[in-house]
């Protein structure tokens, strides 16, 4: 069933409208994503077939891909945050969570690439938990 999700950067430059349905929802915990990320992972949504409609911002998105893998990026120029990625050679549009201006329904579904964590990345079950920055 298709679904109607929009999304913006943090700057709000980069709009889009995706047409689709996510099938997979993981937490990558790559080195590559770590570092695109600047966080313990990334948290990647797959939208098999899905229709990717740039609203606003298309002319200052950036696009890198990393030499001799898979990993690619897409973000925007002004603000540097991560926008979805369309893989047009394998039918796929990669959308980060964070990036989604509308509700999600679909919950992670794994940790992937865990091998490869940072050796911090571990005991968050622990940590306080507070609803603003704490004092």
């Amino acid at each position: 069933m298709n679904q109607t999700h929009t999304g913006s950067c943090l700057c709000g430059t980069a709009k889009f409208e995706l047409i689709g349905e996510f099938k997979k929802f993981f937490l990558c915990h790559c080195s590559r994503c770590r570092k695109s990320s600047g966080s313990a992972h990334c948290a990647n949504l797959f939208a098999p077939g899905a229709e990717l409609i740039w609203l606003s911002g298309a002319d200052k998105l950036s696009f890198y891909k990393h030499q001799e893998t898979n990993f690619s990026r897409t973000f925007c120029s002004v603000c540097g945050s991560n926008v979805p990625t369309e893989i047009k050679a394998r039918g796929i549009v990669v959308v980060p969570a964070g990036c989604l201006d509308t509700s999600l329904e679909l919950s992670p579904q794994a940790h992937v690439f865990s091998g490869s964590k940072g050796n911090w990345d571990d005991g968050f079950a622990d940590l306080p938990v507070f609803d603003g920055m704490p004092s």
